[in-house]
């Protein structure tokens, strides 16, 4: 980011506030939308994190590092959300069978789709996959951040690995076989 546009931004300049929330915003809906699947809970957390983001940016020491830090902010702000509506301790037994998806899957698997059929696992589990496999944080982190024990950090990723697994062998690779046939 550019150090100029961050130096008017700390002096509360709405047009450069105005750029970076430009460039920011199509990033950070991305990972909002990992987390959270109603609109009305990304629009909520979004605005909460460029408030933040605004508003503690004289916290922020290098300027190179506004990317990740907003990441940061954005994820926790997330989490705020998830732990106000979610019960990251239930046992995975109870979670159930989740809904499957009724899209026809596309001709070849890429990112795109892997996050899109993250959707379709439990919140839990898919707040944990996401801390854990795409933020990078270790199970004691996510432990702390969401009130839970590293077991159950563990367990929900294996669920979540595993489910994930069975829906990209189930949505995917069944239909590409059976697409494969009809030829």
């Amino acid at each position: 980011m550019d150090e100029k546009l961050l130096l008017a931004c700390r002096k509360a300049q709405r047009d450069a506030q105005r750029k970076v929330y430009e460039l920011m915003a199509p990033k950070l809906y991305h990972t909002c939308k990992r987390y959270l699947k109603h609109e009305e809970d990304i629009d909520e957390a979004m605005a909460d994190a460029f408030y933040t983001i605004f508003t503690k940016l004289e916290q922020l020491i290098e300027s190179k590092a506004f990317e990740a830090w907003a990441r940061k902010i954005t994820v926790n702000q997330c989490l705020l959300t998830l732990k106000k509506k979610v019960n990251f301790n239930i046992y995975i037994e109870d979670l159930g069978a989740g809904a499957e998806p009724s899209q026809t899957p596309p001709a070849a698997l890429d990112e795109e789709d892997l996050l899109h059929l993250l959707t379709y696992l439990p919140e839990g589990c898919r707040t944990v996959f996401n801390l854990f496999a795409i933020e990078g944080y270790r199970h004691k982190e996510i432990a702390a951040m969401l009130n839970i024990s590293e077991g159950t950090s563990k367990s929900q990723l294996n669920v979540s690995r595993t489910k994930l697994k069975e829906l990209v062998n189930n949505v995917y690779y069944q239909n590409e076989k059976s697409h494969g046939k009809s030829r």
